[in-house]
């Protein structure tokens, strides 16, 4: 005979693991059978069902549901037998309590009737506290049930899994090989399966799997046609899909592992969830969650090694934007707070604390958390350094807070070290590389010092304090691990590289849906820029300072924010607004190089949208920056903290943003982004990772990136370190610390004594002022460094080389000391003596020239751009990425460059930022006027363009002749005529420039002077 590869086989092969017996299930079992009433069955614990026993009315196994209550609760059902139709009772309490709260909330409640309680489902066993649990788990009856008729029509559902006697998931299941797929399932659940059908009904089952031998799709909203479908596949080769599965079908996962009884019933103690959601209207919406496969793994992973760990270790979950990690970081703090050491005797943790640096993920997290939140008054928001300091004293179950916090409380807060600690830690790249994660792990292991150790005992008390914490855990989420935070949370594995703990990649998340590929759309302009002396004199300046000064001048020049905002309003009509993107609701972003820009371009884009009618204004968002005369409410009109929520509003769609808004920012209306900044590394996927929320609500399946500042080669390399699994080469060499401290040391501006003494008043707690004298003395010394050379400049360029040497020692050595295996107490005084003394310490480099006089000396002549790249896809890697240590080599003073006159400056800045533009520049301005004087040739011009008093019909009739003049010129020059029609950002510059050489001369519209 041939094999069986029908549909059926699947069937079969998933009730033969459940049950141990394909359909039946007497007879001599081949292992001992586990008992459930008066039914023996073996395999995963299943009994296999009959259809028979099947009500679809209230959609359960009637016999198995009676069984279970009969065997296990005779005296509660016995409260309940003298009433007449007391079954039908039963039922039909049953039946309004899962249409109002669904079966997941049910199954954890039980049922109420008159006097009686039912416990419908008997919970997981977790530890050893409770042996009579164990045997309470153990009358709990799952079944698997084969072709069940749900409707009296005759339509039956492939499979359908039971928890006494309750429907708890159904199945339908396809085999390629029968040309039917996961695809061909998920059809049949939005077009043939009723909504209102008691079995289809919302909350009435946990979940439903569309199922083949490669992959898993789930929903729990089974919704006709607008059913909405989740994977739930483990990934394959950093993708989307499911490993080879040496041993079966690649999906055999999900009855082997997932269904398996006590991981089911975990999945519905602690997972699972219908959570009430408003909408903006006010309107209840309720959704019922289900765990991604990888949220699952994430959790129970990191909760099995706590357990077997117990405290004092760390846990890196590279989990990119899409993975849902809100609520992967909500399910592991409850289970956290849960959880058990290996004996199963005693909590593992006393507290959990979230940890977020981004006070919007703050309240998203806090709602979540409350959201799931079965018992209150467990969650403590640390709105203040105060109640933090008080919470952990308390010894709060969990709290959640911000890490700007903790520096606040480090002084005084006790002896924690017999309290032990979980600290969950989003986006961990940002808030635990610097000092805010040195006070983290003090204050969560420093003893009390006011005592009268000596000063190395102190000294030890705080390199303890700033290792990581043998009493804390640290279980940081991030998406873009850098090589601080695989070393210090990452695994170091045998062959000597840091891997993260769990992976879910962007590729994954690309590939499955859940975000958008940001590099799929992406156009990048190339600017051209000529400038011109206009002095006489011929000053000096450093060459590299000067040609960035330069740089800087001309990006912020009037012009050129005119110009550039002219190409982001025209495109953003004319591509999103008028093209009805997100069904006209799409929103874009700007991303400005510093905050004075943004507000420039607020101002021109603001009258450009007016210009244009258009019914919606741009909003800019800013920090406050001393010395800036504007502020978010001054400019927009409206508090700062209200942006995100006007945004959302018809009112808006441009936000104009230098650094605030291009990380934690979830929009997912933001469908396009201008930027005109220079992006790198983890910073170019942040801000533009703002555009990849899907919305499928409104249709959202593409994004578009308009970049003026950097090339597609430069966005590549940036993605392609966080597009897979980072991994570090290996760890930074601790031994460079030693060779910074002697090139620090034999400069003599600090004796040993003077940083002996200072860490001596430090850790008894001195006043401030005592502290002052010793670091003004080293201050004083570095104040006269190298006069005795005579030669100005070469002190200069010793005292910055000093400071620079410092600042790395610093720096270096506090992300190092938590993960040293070692302490070296001369290290750490020094690095507290030098925090201390490098504010005072003062150099005015000889480069540091004021270069105002040359901005005073050049005009801008000539800007113009050129489209490089249109709508490019830019293609990763997808092997791992394998990151350099952090570089340990000196860094000091690298020494003046050249220095060159002023009109050399000049040449070498246009040769660099004007080669390529089409033609010289005497050319080109040859080309422009030969256009300008067709115009004022033309009879019309003077009366639709000098003298029209209205500026929109002048801006329209000035197109059309700069139309007329370019046809005019295409028997002489016709590939500049080509260009003109072909490419609508070089016919916006053309015509710019032809509108600012007739306003030189002269010839303006009435308005134009105003």
């Amino acid at each position: 005979m041939v094999s069986n590869i029908s549909e059926a086989a699947l069937e079969q092969a998933i009730e033969q693991a459940l049950t141990g017996d394909c359909r039946e299930t007497r007879g001599a079992p081949s292992q001992p059978p586990m008992s459930y009433g008066n039914v023996k069955h073996r395999g995963k614990g299943y009994i296999a069902g009959d259809p028979a026993d099947f009500d679809r009315r209230f959609a359960l196994d009637s016999r198995l549901f009676w069984q279970f209550l009969e065997t296990s609760q005779p005296t509660e059902l016995a409260k309940l037998k003298h009433l007449p139709n007391w079954q039908q009772l039963v039922l039909e309490r049953l039946s309004h309590k899962i249409r109002k709260d669904g079966v997941v909330t049910v199954l954890k409640k039980g049922l109420a009737i008159n006097d009686a309680h039912l416990t419908l489902l008997y919970k997981g066993v977790y530890h050893q506290l409770n042996p009579h649990q164990s045997g309470q788990f153990d009358q709990n009856l799952f079944s698997i049930t084969r072709q069940v008729y749900y409707e009296d029509s005759g339509k039956t559902v492939d499979m359908v899994l039971f928890v006494n006697g309750l429907a708890l998931c159904t199945f339908e299941l396809k085999k390629p090989q029968t040309r039917q797929t996961v695809h061909n399932a998920m059809k049949q659940y939005r077009e043939t399966r009723d909504p209102k059908s008691t079995l289809f009904r919302f909350g009435q089952c946990l979940v439903h799997f569309a199922v083949d031998t490669d992959d898993v799709m789930m929903t729990t909203h089974v919704n006709g046609a607008g059913t909405f479908f989740l994977p739930f596949n483990k990934g394959a080769y950093h993708g989307q899909g499911n490993p080879i599965n040496p041993d079966g079908y690649k999906t055999a996962y999900l009855w082997n592992e997932v269904l398996e009884p006590h991981s089911l019933v975990q999945i519905i103690e602690h997972l699972a969830k219908v959570v009430d959601e408003k909408d903006k209207k006010g309107k209840i919406k309720k959704t019922l969650f289900f765990p991604r496969y990888h949220q699952l793994e994430v959790v129970r992973n990191l909760l099995n090694n706590a357990r077997d760990e117990g405290p004092g270790h760390s846990y890196l979950i590279q989990h990119s934007a899409g993975s849902g990690k809100s609520n992967s970081i909500t399910w592991l703090a409850f289970q956290l707070i849960e959880l058990y050491d290996s004996a199963g005797k005693a909590n593992v943790f006393d507290s959990v604390i979230v940890v977020t640096d981004r006070r919007i993920l703050d309240r998203q997290l806090r709602n979540n958390i409350s959201q799931f939140c079965e018992v209150k008054n467990i969650v403590a928001a640390a709105e203040k350094s105060a109640d933090l300091k008080s919470y952990l004293e308390q010894g709060k179950r969990l709290i959640i807070t911000t890490v700007q916090k903790f520096p606040y409380i480090v002084d005084g807060i006790g002896n924690l070290e017999n309290k032990r600690f979980a600290v969950i830690i989003d986006e961990a790249h940002s808030s635990q590389s610097g000092d805010s994660a040195d006070k983290l792990n003090m204050s969560l292991g420093m003893e009390d010092d006011k005592t009268e150790d000596a000063l190395q005992d102190k000294i030890l008390k705080a390199m303890k304090g700033r290792k990581m914490s043998k009493n804390a855990s640290f279980f940081a989420f991030t998406a873009t691990p850098k090589q601080a935070t695989l070393e210090k949370f990452g695994r170091e594995a045998d062959d000597g590289k840091y891997y993260p703990f769990h992976l879910y990649s962007m590729k994954q998340a690309i590939e499955e849906g859940f975000i958008l590929d940001v590099l799929q759309n992406y156009t990048t302009y190339k600017s051209f820029y000529e400038v011109q002396k206009s002095v006489e004199e011929n000053p000096h300046f450093s060459n590299k300072k000067a040609q960035a000064k330069l740089k800087a001048f001309v990006e912020g020049h009037k012009e050129t924010i005119e110009k550039k905002a002219s190409v982001m309003v025209n495109h953003f009509i004319e591509n999103v607004v008028k093209a009805r993107k997100l069904k006209g609701k799409a929103k874009g972003m700007v991303v400005c190089s510093s905050i004075e820009r943004a507000y420039e371009y607020f101002v021109v884009i603001q009258r450009l949208l007016k210009e244009h009618n258009m019914p919606f204004g741009a909003l800019v968002a800013f920090s406050n920056k001393d010395g800036f005369e504007h502020t978010e409410e001054s400019v927009n009109g409206f508090a700062g903290k209200d942006i995100p929520d006007r945004f959302k509003t018809d009112d808006y769609r441009l936000l104009i943003v230098a650094n605030k808004y291009t990380t934690g920012f979830d929009e997912p209306l933001l469908h396009t982004m201008y930027v005109d900044k220079k992006l790198q590394g983890v910073q170019a996927v942040q801000t533009l990772s703002r555009l990849n929320r899907c919305n499928q609500k409104m249709e959202k399946t593409d994004t578009f990136v308009l970049d003026f500042y950097n090339t597609t080669t430069e966005i590549k390399a940036a993605f392609d370190d966080f597009y897979t699994s980072t991994i570090l080469e290996e760890g930074t060499d601790i031994n460079a610390l030693h060779d910074w401290k002697d090139e620090l040391d034999k400069v003599g501006i600090y004796e040993h004594s003077e940083v002996e003494a200072f860490n001596e008043l430090y850790w008894n707690d001195a006043p401030d002022e005592q502290l002052h004298p010793i670091a003004d003395t080293a201050a004083e010394r570095f104040r006269v460094l190298g006069n005795d050379l005579g030669d100005d400049d070469e002190a200069e360029k010793q005292k910055i080389d000093f400071k620079i040497k410092a600042k790395q020692f610093v720096k270096v050595y506090a992300q190092l000391a938590c993960i040293m295996p070692f302490n070296n107490v001369q290290w750490e005084m020094l690095h507290w003596y030098l925090r201390f003394l490098i504010p005072k310490l003062k150099v005015n480099a000889p480069e540091q020239q004021d270069l105002r006089k040359l901005l005073e000396s050049v005009d801008m002549s000539t800007y113009g751009m050129a489209r490089v790249k249109l709508n490019e896809r830019i293609e990763l890697d997808a092997n791992e990425t394998l990151l350099a240590p952090q570089n340990p080599n000196q860094r000091g003073y690298h020494g003046e460059d050249d220095r060159d006159p002023l009109d050399k400056i000049v040449e070498s800045f246009n040769e660099r930022h004007f080669s390529g533009w089409d033609g010289t520049p005497e050319e080109l301005k040859v080309k422009l006027q030969k256009v300008a004087e067709h115009m004022e040739n033309n009879p019309d011009f003077l009366a639709q363009v000098v003298n029209n008093p209205n500026q929109q019909t002048r801006r329209l009739a000035e197109e059309q002749m700069i139309g007329a003049a370019m046809r005019a010129q295409r028997k002489t020059d016709l590939d500049f005529y080509k260009l003109f029609i072909k490419d609508e950002d070089f016919r916006l510059t053309l015509t710019g420039h032809i509108s600012q050489y007739m306003a030189m001369k002269g010839l303006t519209g009435p308005s134009a002077d105003a």
